[in-house]
């Protein structure tokens, strides 16, 4: 951080507030439990439609969206307040496709006539916005144009497919990066009810949701796209930074939940006629625990910040925060399962669910050794 000012980590009276809000709320209504339901009984949505809403009805979906388009005008900090909470519990609902991808996507690039048409319905829960970006073959947290495009004039047509495009089965738009030029890609908006659009829904083990998009000689024009021509990759790559941090702040809210039910796992277990709690080497696996989380809510405190505050030091602050929080989620969930001992591995245990999210989340918008090499070469290393 030298030659760096530091942001400030603190949360004010308000966010402390919604962040108590949240927690109740969501402890109550959205307990990890949920996912088991939703896979077991083949739910179509895959999430809560009604929750949804009401926490847009809250406010919660619409902070960070400016007034004029029905948000609350608030910044990108406080909506990870309430993306930690939603880790806590594993939440399937859109944050990561509407909040994340979607709507970022809009206010770093979007069209005034874009934005005016898109976000109020965002902001009101009744809105589902995701990108697809990823080819089959492609590398995780890599895009790579797989869709070409036929252009004359102002007219397009695409024609490929996006694999793994979060919440596709349910979303109302969705942005599609495809090849516009040698080295140049676009990211056009697509109206998945169209007859060109066909969407196939894939199941993850993580509990989220997503689906196969394929175009078919589906014809779009300029106001379609989003953002500049030829300027999709540097859209995306801000996009992605704001993506990786809000991520940043699930994971490290699934990672305090995680530590917390491990903990009072090991004062409640017994062995030897006391809890396992009691073993010294136990307690030292829970401190290494304890620590990893207490320096990840940092690092994702300051990237957050830093996107209301300071953008210039979004991109190295993005990929130290999702880097750090990839790893601490895989270290708690896998201390979790190990703590827990033969219950943890079971599938009526909710631990389990930490273990796969702490997976998929890790390979997500770019590995931990990704964000390092890049946050090397940020600093000149």
């Amino acid at each position: 951080m030298s030659g760096h000012e530091v942001p400030s980590l603190l949360l004010d009276d308000e966010q402390k507030m919604l962040s108590r809000t949240a927690r109740e709320l969501i402890r109550e209504r959205a307990p990890a439990a949920r996912l088991r339901a939703f896979r077991d009984t083949g739910d179509p949505v895959g999430f809560s439609g009604e929750l949804w809403r009401e926490m847009a009805d809250l406010g919660w979906i619409g902070l960070q969206i400016p007034e004029a388009y029905g948000g609350m005008g608030l910044g990108f900090f406080d909506l990870c307040v309430v993306l930690e909470q939603s880790g806590r519990e594993l939440m399937p609902e859109p944050f990561v496709s509407t909040l994340l991808l979607g709507t970022q996507a809009l206010l770093l690039g979007g069209s005034e006539a874009q934005r005016k048409s898109l976000l109020p319905g965002v902001a009101s829960g009744e809105i589902v916005l995701s990108i697809g970006y990823d080819e089959p073959s492609a590398p995780p947290g890599m895009p790579r144009p797989a869709v070409a495009v036929e252009r004359s004039g102002d007219r397009f047509e695409l024609s490929g497919e996006r694999a793994q495009v979060l919440d596709a089965h349910v979303a109302d738009r969705i942005m599609v990066l495809a090849a516009t030029s040698e080295g140049g890609s676009t990211l056009f908006l697509v109206d998945p009810a169209r007859a060109e659009v066909s969407v196939t829904r894939q199941h993850r083990m993580d509990g989220l949701n997503a689906a196969i998009v394929r175009l078919e000689r589906l014809r779009v024009g300029a106001d379609d796209i989003v953002g500049v021509l030829d300027g999709g990759a540097s859209l995306l790559e801000s996009v992605l930074d704001r993506a990786s941090v809000g991520l940043a702040a699930q994971m490290l809210g699934a990672s305090e939940q995680a530590f917390a039910d491990t903990l009072a796992y090991l004062k409640e277990r017994e062995q030897f006629d006391v809890p396992i709690g009691s073993f010294q080497a136990l307690q030292h696996r829970a401190v290494s625990v304890f620590t990893e989380i207490a320096l990840t809510r940092s690092a994702v405190l300051a990237a957050a910040r830093a996107i209301d505050e300071k953008p210039a030091e979004v991109p190295r602050l993005a990929s130290l925060a999702k880097s750090i929080a990839s790893e601490t989620f895989l270290l708690s969930a896998k201390e979790a399962i190990q703590m827990h001992g033969g219950i943890g591995v079971t599938d009526e245990h909710d631990i389990g669910f930490y273990f796969k999210r702490a997976h998929a989340a890790y390979m997500t918008f770019g590995t931990p050794s990704q964000h390092r090499q890049r946050w090397a070469e940020l600093h000149d290393y």
